[in-house]
């Protein structure tokens, strides 16, 4: 299979059926401005159809790769062939943007077919430059903010992903052979991989998830200037929203363990927390 001779259903075939609703952090909420709202989902839905290419268990990752090549020609402008990668440019070219986000984010995918262990922590923050990075950087970039803000996005962002990452550990490594944790850590430790095939985490492989969510509060430390930075009122009201939501994951991560339990927010416990952030971003 070739990326030019891919018909545009592949990725749609491909899809999870996962929409914005259904993810652990707010996508362009009803706190953005309406003519906001329609180029971050168009962002949204082409970020959702590539990550539900790189994490289909179907298909062969030479398979993965054709489709995401395809969407990269269709960002590009070379090719017609992926609907949602298409549609997101004619946005890119309607808001005078480059498609630089959409391809760094179509880079951790490629990578996540390719590459299933990382060595360091180091090497798992370079993952999420590609991953999770350029998904704030391009939300700043429609709202026209100062690029002075991207290093407190950049760490606001990584530690998103460490989350997720911490969150479906277990299922990463049944699903799909992806781990996450870096390899330094786990040796340290004394864990080993196979642990996360396991009921209930062992004592080493919990003190690498402790260790990675002290990591992740260092992140979250980076980035609680953020909001604060943003000239667009409303859209400093969804960072602290996201902000604060973080928080309080990485400390549940602290005292959980996500392979006997889920760590995540109900969607009742989500809006509490959510309402008390932007109750408390709004006070002068």
């Amino acid at each position: 299979m070739t990326a030019t001779s891919l018909p545009a259903s592949d990725a749609a075939a491909l899809a999870s059926g996962k929409g914005h609703r259904d993810e652990n952090f707010p996508v362009a909420s009803f706190l953005l401005k309406p003519a906001h709202r329609p180029p971050v989902m168009a962002f949204y839905r082409f970020a959702r159809a590539a990550d539900d290419v790189s994490d289909n268990e179907a298909a062969s990752d030479a398979d993965k790769l054709a489709v995401l090549g395809a969407m990269r020609a269709s960002l590009n402008g070379t090719s017609e062939a992926d609907p949602a990668s298409t549609a997101l440019r004619g946005v890119l070219a309607a808001h005078g943007l480059t498609a630089q986000h959409g391809l760094d984010l179509l880079t951790a995918f490629e990578r996540d077919c390719t590459q299933r262990r990382y060595a360091s922590w180091d090497e798992l923050i370079d993952y999420c430059r590609y991953s999770a990075m350029p998904v704030g950087r391009f939300v700043l970039d429609v709202h026209g903010e100062d690029r002075a803000t991207w290093p407190a996005n950049d760490a606001l962002c990584a530690a998103l992903q460490v989350i997720n990452h911490l969150q479906d550990c277990a299922k990463d490594y049944r699903a799909l052979d992806r781990v996450y944790l870096p390899l330094d850590m786990m040796a340290a430790a004394g864990a080993s991989v196979e642990e996360l095939a396991a009921p209930a985490a062992s004592p080493a492989l919990r003190s690498v998830i402790v260790a990675m969510a002290r990591r992740t509060q260092a992140l979250l430390a980076e980035s609680a200037c953020f909001a604060a930075q943003i000239r667009s009122r409303r859209l400093a009201l969804e960072v602290a929203v996201i902000q604060r939501l973080a928080e309080s994951l990485t400390r549940r991560l602290l005292t959980r363990d996500p392979l006997s339990g889920r760590v995540h927010h109900g969607k009742a416990e989500a809006a509490l927390i959510a309402a008390r952030a932007a109750l408390g971003q709004l006070r002068p």
